[in-house]
């Protein structure tokens, strides 16, 4: 899969079909999207919402959430806010999402079978990882919207006049749902 994108992409800018592209670093919404990575969303999430190449930055993860106030998520949106530009939030879950029903139980079964070994596990844990809480997804979405939102509204890094919403997009049609 990887030589035919290769392939692909040496046709792309032969064509120099990446001139319709173009933009800087700044978005120019001031906007930054924190979603799931959910491959229904790669095109649907920035046309149900209206974004084209450069309006905004989109942060995506499993499960569209902050897991921890230091995290790779909440990193980019600290980078996003100071570095950027960014004067509004958008936390977009979506409906059927995989990561509802992810558990560290799963996973663990999962990584012996593909030849991670206990031992292994057990390092990890010893370094201060808790892999259940990791590797957890979440049972209730609005809820996690809610707690993503929150965790980014209270973060001692992230400025009071910071706009922060929170969404469910339907994973079909697109159609957004505010979660308060």
């Amino acid at each position: 899969m990887i030589d035919q994108i290769l392939a692909h992409n040496k046709a792309f800018v032969a064509q120099k079909a990446y001139e319709q592209y173009r933009t800087d670093k700044y978005p120019d919404k001031r906007l930054a999207v924190l979603s799931c990575m959910d491959t229904r969303l790669t095109e649907l999430l920035p046309a149900a919402l209206g974004l084209k190449n450069g309006d905004a930055k989109i942060i995506k993860n499993a499960g569209g959430l902050v897991i921890s106030p230091f995290d790779s998520a909440m990193r980019s949106l600290i980078v996003a806010i100071y570095e950027l530009g960014v004067e509004e939030i958008m936390v977009v879950a979506h409906t059927q999402c995989g990561a509802c029903h992810m558990s560290y139980d799963h996973f663990h079964h999962e990584m012996i079978a593909r030849g991670v070994s206990d031992d292994t596990l057990d390092t990890i844990r010893q370094c201060g990882i808790d892999l259940n809480r990791w590797l957890e997804g979440f049972k209730d979405t609005p809820e996690s919207v809610r707690r993503t939102v929150e965790t980014i509204k209270t973060h001692p890094l992230v400025p009071a006049d910071v706009v922060v919403r929170g969404f469910i997009i339907d994973s079909v049609t697109g159609q957004l749902e505010e979660v308060s």
